[in-house]
């Protein structure tokens, strides 16, 4: 049997880029895509800083890390963009971020 020495390319590396479904409006300008390569960034105190947000706007969760709210405050930690970006995102391409930010906690190394 002949198996093949199969290598990743960066191309075919999960990539953290989240590609929008259709263009994003925001502050005049619009956008097609969000990097959140920053995630391989993040720092505990990052992560603390959030649940710290999330306890001040009164929301709470026994998984925090979960909620719309954590990821949207994440993605902006890991981004160059304010919060207002991410909660201003229509619900599907919202929800895509949210995939993005949990899949990068809870994904293998």
């Amino acid at each position: 049997m002949n198996e093949k020495n199969i290598t990743n390319t960066p191309d075919e590396e999960e990539s953290l880029i989240v590609k929008f479904g259709k263009p994003y409006k925001f502050e005049g300008k619009e956008y097609k895509e969000v990097d959140l390569s920053g995630l391989e960034n993040l720092s505990a105190a990052d992560m603390i800083a959030a649940d710290k947000y999330l306890t001040k706007s009164g929301s709470f969760s026994i998984t925090p890390e979960m909620t719309m709210e954590y990821s949207c405050f994440i993605a902006a930690q890991c981004s160059n963009q304010p919060i207002e970006f991410f909660t201003g995102l229509p619900s599907r391409e919202a929800i895509k971020v949210k995939n993005k930010v949990t899949g990068f906690f809870y994904g293998e190394d």
